[in-house]
């Protein structure tokens, strides 16, 4: 039986690929799960200008991040925060605080599950932390905490 891959399978194929499988796998598991779909030609059409529209919308996006990344090498993030004895922050600067700025000096909304970093900032100074914008796009920022 034929299908059409509405998602990424490992070892079997990939999104839009018409593949040959057992009918038992098809009915049983991948069209009840919504990882195929039968093929038949009005379904291949549709698929394939489904990819197109898809590719296009990646490549936008891609490019947009490409720009935000140019933004964001290298720039300095200000984090002000009480400071206790031996510059010792009362509580601590998380990822989601370096979202927050991050989200207002690029009018995106950066997830802190995006921030890479090893934990939360417990004192003043200068750190480096990665943004992942996409797979392959992971912009460094310098994260500066004072008092």
């Amino acid at each position: 039986m034929k299908v059409i891959f509405t998602k990424d399978m490992p070892g079997k194929g990939k999104v839009g690929e018409i593949v040959e499988v057992s009918r038992g796998y098809a009915k049983n598991y991948l069209l009840p799960q919504g990882l195929a779909v039968m093929a038949t030609p009005g379904k291949e059409k549709q698929i394939k200008l489904e990819l197109e529209s898809m590719l296009q919308r990646e490549s936008i996006e891609h490019a947009r991040f490409e720009e935000m990344s140019a933004q964001l090498e290298g720039a300095e993030v200000h984090i002000h925060a009480q400071v206790g004895s031996d510059e010792r922050l009362f509580g601590s600067v998380t990822a989601a605080d370096i979202a927050e700025e991050l989200s207002k000096m690029l009018e995106y909304s950066v997830d802190k599950k995006d921030i890479e970093m090893e934990g939360p900032l417990r004192q003043t100074g200068s750190y480096t932390v990665g943004v992942n914008l996409s797979k392959d796009i992971k912009p460094k920022v310098t994260v500066v905490v004072e008092q």
